[in-house]
C-alpha cells in the first residue's frame, strides 16, 4: 500500500482528480491521507465531500477550521453569511445530512505509529506530547460523535487562547485544543498560541515563533504532516511537513509520498 497525505483542496474539485491521475492512486491499493479543510472557498465542495467519502477507508481526512465551521453552520450554531456561499450547495444538498454526519466522524488527529507519523490539521500545540494530544483528540472526537452535535459544537466552537498551563483543567480545555488543532501558527514563546497572524515566518512580530520552532516541544521526534498555513506554503524541515500550497489562491496542489515525503503537485488556476 502506498500512502500519499495531501494538503488543503477546500472545494477544488478538478485539481484534485488531476493530483490523483498523477499520482496513478489507486483506492483498491492505495491510501489517502487529507490534512483537513475539504471545503469551503473553491467551487466544488459538494463533489469533493461526495468522492472523499466515497473512498471509505482508503480515505482518512482530519477535521479542520473549514470543515469545523460547515458543521457550526448545518446545526444552526453559526448563521450563514455572504462569505459561506461555497457552502451553500452542501448545506442545500439532498444528502446533506448524510454527508455532515459522515465529516462529523472524521477524527481531530491521525496517528500511524508504524510511520512514526502524526496529522493534524494545523498543529500540536508545543506543550503536548503525542499521549495528550491523542487523549484530547479522543476526548473532541466522542463529543462531536455523540447524539447530541449541537450541544458538542456549542461546547466546542469559538475563540479560547492563553497558557496551556491554566487552560489544562478549565472547563474550556477541549475548545481551546480544537482551535490549536485546526487553527494554530504561531504561538509565544510559553507555548500560548496566536491565532490573529498568518504572515509568512520571518515577517511577524518578534514576540511569535512558529509553534513547531518552541523550544523543548515533546513531540520533536514524530513525523508531523499539516496543512492550514497557505501563506507557509510547502515548507519541510526535520519532522515537519506542511503541506497546504495555497490551491484554493490560485498556486498548488500537493501530495507527499509517505515514508520517504517526495512531492507531486498540479497548478491550481
Amino acid at each position: 500500500m502506498t500512502i500519499y497525505a495531501i494538503g488543503d483542496i477546500q472545494g477544488c474539485f478538478e485539481p484534485l482528480q488531476r493530483l490523483l491521475d498523477k499520482l496513478h492512486f489507486d483506492p483498491a491499493a492505495d491510501q489517502l491521507w487529507i490534512a483537513g479543510d475539504l471545503v469551503n472557498r473553491g467551487p466544488d465542495s459538494l463533489p469533493t465531500l461526495r468522492y472523499i467519502r466515497s473512498l471509505q477507508n482508503s480515505a482518512i481526512s482530519v477535521l479542520g477550521n473549514h470543515d469545523f465551521h460547515l458543521l457550526a453552520l448545518h446545526y444552526g450554531i453559526r448563521p450563514r453569511r455572504s462569505k459561506d456561499s461555497t457552502l451553500d450547495q452542501v448545506l442545500d444538498a439532498a444528502d446533506a445530512d448524510d454527508l455532515i454526519d459522515w465529516l462529523r466522524h472524521r477524527p481531530m488527529l491521525h496517528h500511524d505509529p508504524a510511520l512514526n507519523c502524526v496529522m493534524v490539521h494545523a498543529g500540536l500545540h508545543p506543550r503536548w506530547d503525542i499521549r495528550d494530544a491523542e487523549q484530547l483528540a479522543s476526548e473532541i472526537e466522542a463529543l462531536l460523535q455523540s447524539t447530541d452535535p449541537a450541544a458538542a459544537l456549542k461546547e466546542l466552537y469559538g475563540d479560547t487562547d492563553g497558557n496551556w498551563a491554566d487552560i489544562r483543567h478549565s472547563p474550556d480545555r477541549l475548545r481551546y485544543a480544537v482551535n490549536c488543532f485546526t487553527r494554530m501558527r504561531y504561538c509565544r514563546q510559553d507555548g500560548s498560541p496566536d491565532y490573529a497572524c498568518g504572515d509568512v515566518p520571518g515577517s511577524q512580530p518578534s514576540h511569535l515563533f512558529p509553534w513547531y520552532d518552541i523550544a523543548d516541544r515533546p513531540t520533536k521526534e514524530q513525523e508531523i504532516v499539516f496543512g492550514h498555513w497557505a501563506a507557509l506554503g510547502l515548507h519541510q524541515q526535520p519532522g515537519v511537513h506542511a503541506l497546504d500550497s495555497g490551491c484554493v489562491w490560485g498556486n498548488c496542489l500537493t501530495a507527499a509520498r509517505l515514508p520517504d515525503f517526495q512531492i507531486t503537485s498540479v497548478s491550481c488556476p
